[in-house]
């Protein structure tokens, strides 16, 4: 006991001794350490008769608590200390120019999502959201997509692991029509809707990326036709791409969710390698539309004699790539500012059809 108490004052001055960090953690070391000499003394615990480990035992971790405590003690005191110095000494120019700072730009997606909805805003449509996870009613049944759709398939969707609860199994929504179905089910008609959101499909390449952006419209009332559709997205391809007398097609499609459906493509010239929206004889598909099912009509509980709507639906990113010359999708999520600094925006470059779209 004796040895213990003289090691105890030994290690406990060299602690209280120790002017700074480096000092103070060879004190700790020398102490506590793999071979230090509290750590020593408790390995000869083994070889002591139990009478003598009953007395030195308990001794020796109370000696090893109160140099841990000690240690702690003084490491606090030293940052206070060092602390005061710096507060003392440390002095900032204030009348010094700052250091420039990277501006920061708005990302072409959001541009664009900001540019279609003042497009429609315009038109009377107003915004609609939904999760980013559903159903397989929502994004699949009630958009009339059967059982045996490939959509449905693992290779082309995103599945979340099955429930242990034996509930439904979720996935990541392939398109935003599911908030087409959630807004006709929370409301009676009449609907005016633009719907941009994320959503998620198994693909990888310069024109397609896991998670992508889209854009969809609804309208739902009576007395809707074909014609209604193809004049609300020639108006909106004009605006779009700033081109008044920008020629538009509609071509027979089949898409299950709509009947008729319709592919819509632009009037473009590609000669040169260059892309040219709005001059030549060339054409270029920009979205798909058409008279929303009666199916779906009645998945939502509306009459389909009564009720008659369009929609349609557009890639976010890839017509964000058409406008402004963007060559390669996967750039849009690498984060890399570079990118952003070239293809951003100015914040203050709010998209309204009195002041123009573009910069």
């Amino acid at each position: 006991m004796d040895d213990i108490a003289t090691l105890k004052d030994e290690l406990l001055g060299a602690i209280n001794g120790a002017d700074n960090q480096t000092d103070l953690e060879a004190a700790r070391v020398s102490a506590l350490g793999k071979k230090g000499r509290v750590t020593q003394m408790m390995k000869g615990l083994g070889g002591m008769t139990a009478e003598e480990r009953q007395v030195a035992g308990p001794a020796l971790n109370a000696l090893k608590d109160e140099i841990a405590a000690a240690i702690e003690e003084r490491k606090s005191a030293l940052e206070a200390a060092e602390l005061e110095i710096r507060l003392a000494t440390e002095r900032l120019d204030v009348s010094l120019m700052p250091r420039a700072q990277a501006a920061g730009t708005i990302h072409p997606v959001s541009q664009v999502v900001d540019e279609i909805t003042a497009i429609f805003g315009d038109m009377g449509f107003i915004v609609a959201e939904g999760p980013d996870i559903e159903d397989d009613f929502h994004n699949f049944t009630a958009l009339n997509i059967p059982p045996e759709h490939p959509a449905r398939q693992m290779h082309d969707t995103f599945y979340l692991s099955e429930p242990e609860d034996g509930s439904e199994q979720m996935l990541l929504r392939t398109h935003t029509s599911p908030v087409q179905i959630r807004s006709m089910m929370a409301g009676p008609p009449p609907h005016r809707l633009i719907i941009p959101g994320r959503t998620f499909r198994c693909d990888s390449d310069m024109t397609h990326t896991p998670m992508f952006h889209q854009v969809e419209g609804l309208v739902i009332d009576r007395n809707i036709h074909m014609g209604h559709l193809k004049g609300c997205l020639q108006e909106f391809a004009r605006a779009f791409f700033e081109v008044d007398n920008l020629r538009v097609r509609f071509r027979p499609s089949h898409f299950p969710f709509t009947e008729p459906s319709a592919e819509m493509d632009i009037g473009c010239n590609r000669q040169g390698g260059k892309m040219v929206i709005g001059d030549g004889d060339d054409w270029l598909e920009i979205l798909g539309s058409g008279m929303v099912h009666p199916n779906v009509l009645l998945h939502c509980g509306l009459d389909p004699d009564e009720w008659q709507g369009f929609a349609f639906g557009m890639g976010i990113d890839r017509i964000a790539m058409l406008k402004y010359g963007i060559p390669d999708l996967r750039a849009f999520f690498e984060s890399d500012l570079r990118w952003l600094r070239h293809y951003g925006f100015s914040a203050f470059d709010l998209p309204t059809l009195a002041g123009g779209l573009a910069r």
